[in-house]
């Protein structure tokens, strides 16, 4: 027997990022979405862990590692410490989600890990006692198995629904070379006169409001002058998004990858294939937001 579980990509609208506190955290005021780029991650049982992971389309999966410090088997450990069962199971990933491009594919690989392993072994876990294991897990699991479009606080990991009446098409353009997240926050530390971001109220409103010129004005992220800084290469990414009509361009997380906000999907489409003809590899489109973490039944 094995259970099928997906997960979506995401997407930080506005992050917001404090100073690093004494426990090696930022406090954030972020509003995440989950868009339609996903993993699926299947598992089965076993009498060791382990994990396999497959790209889906141009995926890079070359750094992703598949040995106990994946978090997919960390969260399948955690999951069994849990409930005081001595089980093991092998874990197949199929990977649409851009790895190390801040979008969060390890956090919904996790996540997708916990729902299918509970689903599997009929462990009926309670949704509390998941989003507590997901926050030990990482910032931006606790996310994953929510999805939709949701308020971030804490270090990201106490998430809130919030009201999301647009539906909103994004150009996403990969990077073939990563970029760790460790090094654009110890640089975010460093920084001198780092210009934070107002916080999340305008980005609500926008998103109640489901207006796209709200929406485009109310972006930002605390963290994507440093990592321009970083990874100057980015800014031509940057540009060629808003030559080819990008209503906004973003650079999702901690990067690398770059987000173009476009009106429709025939726009999406348009911009992509612009990007493509004129040299950038990898271009996707994806629409949020989308369900959070969910069974996978295949008829």
């Amino acid at each position: 027997m094995s259970i099928t579980v997906r997960a979506p990509a995401k997407v930080n609208l506005v992050l917001g990022v404090g100073p690093v506190r004494e426990d090696g955290y930022h406090p954030l005021d972020t509003v995440y979405q989950a868009i339609s780029l996903y993993d699926d991650v299947t598992v089965s049982n076993a009498g060791a862990w382990s994990v396999t992971v497959r790209p889906v389309g141009a995926v890079d999966c070359s750094e992703v590692p598949l040995d106990e410090d994946n978090i997919a088997i960390r969260a399948g450990r955690m999951l069994t410490e849990h409930h005081g069962i001595d089980r093991r199971a092998a874990i197949a990933i199929s990977k649409g989600i851009p790895v190390a491009g801040g979008m969060a594919g390890g956090s919904a690989d996790a996540a997708a890990t916990l729902v299918a392993l509970d689903r599997l072994w009929d462990l009926q876990t309670t949704d509390e006692d998941l989003l507590a294991i997901a926050a030990r897990l990482g910032s931006d699991v606790p996310f994953a198995l929510i999805g939709g479009t949701a308020h971030g606080t804490g270090h990201g990991e106490l998430v809130e629904p919030v009201v999301d009446n647009g539906t909103w098409w994004w150009v996403v353009v990969p990077n073939a070379e990563g970029l760790s997240t460790a090094v654009v926050y110890g640089a975010f530390d460093e920084a001198e006169d780092i210009q934070r971001g107002s916080g999340t109220e305008a980005i609500r409103a926008a998103l109640e409001s489901g207006d796209l010129d709200a929406c485009a004005d109310a972006l930002a992220n605390d963290l994507q002058a440093v990592a321009l800084d970083l990874r100057s290469d980015l800014r031509s990414t940057q540009a060629a998004l808003e030559d080819a009509g990008a209503v906004a361009t973003l650079l999702s997380g901690s990067g690398p990858t770059f987000l173009g906000l476009v009106a429709d999907q025939d726009e999406a489409h348009r911009v992509r294939e612009q990007l493509l003809e004129g040299g950038v590899p990898g271009v996707l489109v994806a629409t949020g937001p989308v369900a959070g973490t969910h069974v996978v039944d295949y008829v």
